[in-house]
């Protein structure tokens, strides 16, 4: 059965610990994202989060990969960590237009991460939803949310991202409970349970799952075993997946990436 593209990465490109164990010893350290580009098939841009950039270095970001690579952009916590979300439509604005769109055919999701204490009010997250802009500059732009206090864990949090398009994070993680729905025409997931006493992050015997579950996605399906909670299914249509493997100590995700990605080759 065809299936759309999935795309295999890790977060950031920046981290001290990866010289000499993912990138070749002696590597000019402007190099490296140009290395990490050719070896996987997306990264996850974290520093957005923290900070602003010019144009000039999303331009730049892009120039540095090979053509089919593609970037996640992970949203700045002046938008996400607020009281009231209905109130970030200038934060929001703010954040979409500091240059984004230089990454042209590059320019993967925009990824909003709220924090874990962050509540479930239907309201003001249908009101959050609703800021999000579906173009900038002629651009689309599509989003996925990561939610991680079990509140949101009712139906209506599922129908409310599906009725807006927006892609609902599945995160396997060790300390926040997940959702597994798909409501978007693309999955986001983050393996996040890797350690690195596991030379590729996860056991071994843990990836014919994702292997399989990234297939499943892909094709338009949602995996076995995983926690859902909405009776009505997607339309069973191929979708772009993204995974990204991002544990805590985050020496090994490079390895379990290019790993999955040699299962699934």
């Amino acid at each position: 059965m065809a299936h759309a593209p999935i795309r295999i990465g890790i977060g950031g490109w920046t981290f001290e610990p990866w010289r000499g164990t993912f990138y070749p010893p002696g590597l000019a350290q402007k190099k490296e994202l140009e290395y990490a580009a050719r070896q996987l098939r997306a990264i996850e841009i974290n520093g957005t989060y923290y900070s602003t950039f010019k144009p000039a270095s999303f331009a730049g970001w892009a120039a540095a990969a090979p053509e089919g690579f593609v970037y996640t952009v992970k949203a700045s916590r002046f938008c996400t960590n607020r009281k009231v979300l209905a109130e970030g439509s200038e934060s929001i604005q703010r954040f979409v237009s500091q240059g984004l769109v230089e990454l042209g055919d590059k320019l993967g999701p925009i990824f909003w991460q709220f924090m874990a204490t962050k509540k479930f009010d239907a309201e003001d997250f249908r009101a959050f939803l609703a800021l999000l802009p579906r173009e900038e500059a002629g651009v689309k732009l599509r989003h996925a949310v990561q939610v991680r206090h079990d509140s949101f864990h009712v139906p209506e949090f599922v129908a409310m991202c599906r009725d807006a398009g927006v892609a609902i994070v599945y995160a396997d993680s060790p300390q926040y409970p997940a959702i597994a729905d798909v409501t978007g025409d693309f999955v986001y997931a983050r393996l996040e349970a890797g350690e690195d006493d596991n030379p590729l992050c996860y056991p071994e015997q843990d990836f014919p799952r994702w292997t399989e579950a990234a297939k499943t996605w892909a094709r338009g399906g949602q995996p076995e075993g995983l926690p859902y909670f909405s009776k009505d299914a997607p339309p069973a249509t191929p979708r772009e997946t993204f995974i990204f493997f991002i544990h805590g100590g985050k020496v090994r995700a490079p390895a379990a990436a290019q790993e999955l990605i040699r299962r699934l080759a």
